[in-house]
């Protein structure tokens, strides 16, 4: 393919890339960037041109020994949920922006070792980025069948370089559009989150082409691939040390998922909230097992369709190109590009950072910054982590043209793994023991470091850059219990393995030996505790251990130099308010000294924020025991705080409580005066009817016989009704009061049903309401009482007849049979009942107001009746509230 095609390929793909990115940042605040999908596909940043070229290559010579880059993280994932989410916790509480700033705030925020972490990961980092540009340069090279010519040709006329530079200028605009390092830059997570996706699609495509359009499906390439001779070394592990090389491999790739600077940088910093690592725990893990899905199949179809002719790295590349597929090979150039694009800006971005803020700033800067306006500073350390930004990708080039054109992917990627896991113990140990000291963490890096060096970097560069095997083969000054590759005598690990073995062993040695030999000074402990502790609530500002004399104003001033007035005096002003300190106050405390060390950090560092603070007030050494003392005090009184907010809360329980029982008194009172002057009413008007009847006929006797008979009858019809209504209330009160006996009996249910509604029927007729029936099969037997649930039943049954449309009224009553009980659901199309009338309708004392404009016959009593009778036979009786028009009571009773 023609060269300028591909180069305009690239350019229109980075301009895309920078449109998302920027619309990103200007919809910062929207759910479609912040989300834990972004968040999840951020972290595949992991998966870089190492893993997009490199595990087919290693997948093609080793066979399965790819998977161990996979196996670490994928186990390490679930562990998130405790050690990163603790690693996060800590990070936002003091605006942490770096591995660097994490390791040394962890040992008392020492500087050297701020300086030291930064080190390690640039000298771990860089050759590993100009692997990135080593993969743009041969994929490009393949893609146009150009010859690479990085090293003999000059930088103005080779591709790499244009690319290099166009990423750092990527990475330089949307980086650092900020001083503050520990805010999140939404435009480049987002704009890695759409690579993912991309180079994960595109691989994919690529694995699809090859496992069935190539070949027919993957039993075709395994019979084919099986009548190979190393068949068996590919597919599994052939001995013993085999088995130990898969450990230390899978325990190398679980400490990069922490530890490299690209995965702290998405996984910590970019962080928005913890419940994000919910989903990241197993969505991860998903993407890697696509990801690799195909990358056996890939191997071998490239061994069988190529042949070991070719770099076998670049199988995906290769086998399109062989079947003038250009479009696929153009898509799977660019999955790796992004694979690239997203590495590379990701881990000069952290870099950058960890070099402004733990070596150019503390270590050449401050004096300057002391005596410059605020604005300036700001653009002073926005222009130190650009100008480190450029330095480290033309760093990293030129390591690519003098020295990377001879090394392999796979080679590489190790090598900036092991570096990088020198800081394992560090992290990992002082994130959960509070005895490890500044002075173990620094000897415990530098010994492993200096271990990596002599068993793995000077081998490796005398053997693939000067061609000399001599110290290989027979150990400085001939030597050979001193052989790099073979330490000792340990003869059966690969050399990448053998160098992690041994220098961890001595890491590990070195940090737990030193640590417990020598104490740290109090603010090692002191940050020890923070960290080991960081659950806890009172390892905030009220933590921090601090004797000395400063002053507000001192810290005021020191602020506005560095932050401007604006910001420094809102921020004091919340602290204040925070903590319900007088805005007059004149000395300051140790709360306020870590609070304004805190909003230093984020631009500057925690070493740099340290040595401000430290300039502007006199502190006094604090011993340990003083520390231990203060620490425990803190304990006992957040304790106690714990304890009195928890009486408090039971108390205010118990009021609220209290005050509800108060209110239901209050409110059944009210129902009782209410039912008290029904009561009355009710009693007064047939008694007043009978009177006023009588004494008419006392006084007419000569009224006609049919008129006497009309008056005769009222009286009686009233008189039922008193008696009705007494009864009743007598009633109600026997079976509130339990002296009610029930003559218990086994009944046919269905019979007792049938009953009610042959009761019923005539005035469900005369409304010309419709009663239904279900018919169950099965004869339902149950222990009662056949006259009070008749009660229950004509009970019901009357009120939805009576709250029922005329000649437009259903009623239907249903069975549902349960193992020991039977359910009886009574339902209507009337005007049903109000929510706010479903709490109170069985009690004794309330009538519903939503009734109809004239009051109902009847005396209000009935459903709390029903109610009583339902539960003294161990039955339940409810309203269904669920039913939308019309009513339906359900009654429960246990049967046979």
């Amino acid at each position: 393919m023609n060269s300028y095609s591909v180069i305009s390929i690239i350019i229109l793909y980075l301009l895309v890339l920078f449109g998302i990115a920027y619309w990103a940042e200007r919809k910062a605040k929207k759910r479609w960037v912040n989300n834990a999908y972004v968040y999840t596909l951020s972290l595949a940043v992991y998966c870089s041109a190492w893993t997009y070229y490199g595990s087919v290559g290693i997948a093609a010579r080793s066979g399965v020994s790819f998977l161990t880059t996979y196996l670490g993280p994928i186990i390490a994932a679930p562990l998130w949920i405790v050690v990163l989410k603790k690693v996060i916790r800590i990070s936002k509480q003091h605006k942490i922006s770096s591995i660097a700033d994490f390791i040394s705030l962890r040992y008392g925020n020492n500087r050297f070792l701020g300086g030291l972490v930064t080190v390690v990961c640039v000298i771990g980092i860089l050759p590993y980025i100009s692997l990135q540009l080593k993969a743009v340069s041969e994929t490009f090279s393949i893609l146009t069948s150009t010859p690479i010519t990085a090293s003999t040709s000059s930088v103005f006329t080779d591709t790499t370089f244009y690319v290099a530079i166009l990423l750092a200028t990527f990475v330089a605009f949307f980086g650092t559009r900020t001083a503050d390092a520990a805010r999140r830059r939404q435009g480049i997570i987002f704009s890695v989150a759409v690579e993912s996706v991309l180079k994960l699609v595109f691989f994919l495509a690529i694995g699809i082409y090859v496992t069935f359009y190539l070949f027919d499906g993957t039993s075709d390439i395994f019979s084919k691939i099986n009548k190979t001779d190393n068949f068996e070394s590919l597919i599994s592990l052939t001995s013993l040390e085999a088995g130990i090389n898969w450990y230390f491999m899978i325990a190398l790739s679980f400490f990069a998922i922490f530890l490299l600077p690209r995965q702290f940088q998405v996984s910590v910093i970019e962080n928005v909230t913890e419940k994000h690592l919910k989903k990241a725990i197993w969505l991860f893990p998903l993407y890697l097992l696509l990801f690799n899905v195909f990358v056996i199949f890939i191997a071998w179809g490239g061994s069988l369709s190529l042949g070991s002719d070719v770099n076998p790295d670049y199988y995906t590349l290769l086998l399109p190109l062989k079947e003038e597929h250009i479009f696929l090979a153009i898509l799977v150039f660019l999955g790796g590009f992004s694979a690239v694009i997203s590495m590379v800006v990701v881990s000069t971005l952290a870099l950058s950072t960890m070099l402004s803020n733990n070596l150019i700033i503390p270590y050449g800067f401050l004096d300057k910054f002391s005596r410059s306006h605020p604005e300036r500073i700001d653009h002073y350390i926005k222009n130190i982590r650009r100008i480190a930004i450029f330095s480290l990708i033309v760093g990293a080039y030129l390591f690519y043209i003098n020295f990377n054109i001879q090394l392999s992917l796979f080679s590489i990627g190790l090598i900036s793994f092991v570096v990088i896991a020198q800081l394992a113990p560090s992290f990992f140990i002082g994130l959960f023991w509070n005895r490890g000291s500044a002075r173990a963490a620094k000897l415990s890096i530098i010994s492993g470091s200096l271990i990596t060096t002599y068993t793995l970097i000077l081998p490796f560069v005398l053997d693939s850059i000067f061609d000399n095997a001599t110290f290989i083969e027979n150990g400085p000054f001939g030597f050979g219990l001193l052989r790099p590759y073979q330490l000792f005598g340990i003869d059966f690990l690969t050399p990448v393995t053998h160098a992690f073995f041994w220098s961890m062993f001595l890491n590990v040695l070195v940090y737990l030996a030193v640590s417990l030999a020598s104490v740290g000074n109090y603010r090692e402990r002191n940050y020890a505790e923070m960290f080991v502790h960081s659950n806890a609530h009172y390892l905030q500002e009220n933590a921090f251990v601090w004797k000395g004399e400063a002053y507000v104003q001192d810290i005021r001033n020191m602020l506005y130099t560095f932050l401007g007035r604006r910001k420094t005096d809102h921020a004091l002003h919340q602290f204040f308010n925070k903590y319900d300190i007088p805005l007059t106050t004149e000395r300051a405390d140790a709360r306020l000294i870590n609070f304004s060390e805190k909003l230093l950090t984020g631009s500057l560092g925690g070493a740099s924020s340290r040595i401000l603070i430290a300039s502007v007030i006199q502190e006094q050494p604090v011993s340990l025991v003083e520390v231990l003392e203060i620490l425990e005090e803190n304990k006992k009184a957040i304790s106690s705080n714990k304890t009195l907010t928890q009486k408090s809360k039971e108390l205010t329980k118990l009021t609220e409580e209290l005050k509800k029982a108060n209110h239901q008194l209050q409110f059944q009172d009210k129902l009782k005066d209410e039912f008290l002057d029904t009561v009355a009413h009710e009693l007064k008007t047939p008694i007043t009817a009978i009177r006023a009847t009588s004494e008419v006929l006392k006084d007419n006797e000569d009224m006609p016989d049919s008129l006497q008979q009309e008056f005769l009858s009222n009286i009686l019809h009233d008189s039922k009704r008193l008696s009705k209504l007494i009864n009743n209330i007598l009633d109600l009160e026997k079976l509130a009061s339990g002296r009610e006996i029930f003559d218990k009996k086994e009944h046919n249910l269905q019979k007792t049903i049938d009953r009610a509604v042959k009761g019923i029927l005539p005035i469900a007729k005369e409304k010309q309401v419709r009663i239904k029936v279900s018919k169950e099969i099965h004869i339902i037997k149950s222990h009662y009482d056949e006259d009070r649930m008749l009660q229950v039943f004509t009970n019901i049954l009357s009120n939805a007849i009576k709250f029922v449309e005329e000649e437009k009224g259903e009623i239907s009553i249903q069975y549902k049979r349960g193992a020991n009980n039977v359910l009886i659901q009574i339902e209507d199309n009337g005007k049903g009942i109000p929510k706010e009338d479903v709490p109170h309708i069985f009690d004794k004392f309330y009538q519903s107001k939503n009734q109809n404009l004239q009051k109902p016959v009847g005396s209000g009593f009935g459903l709390a009746i029903s109610k009583h009778i339902v539960e003294n036979h161990k039955g339940k009786i409810w309203v269904d509230e669920e039913v939308i028009t019309g009513a339906r009571f359900n009654i429960k009773l246990p049967c046979k």
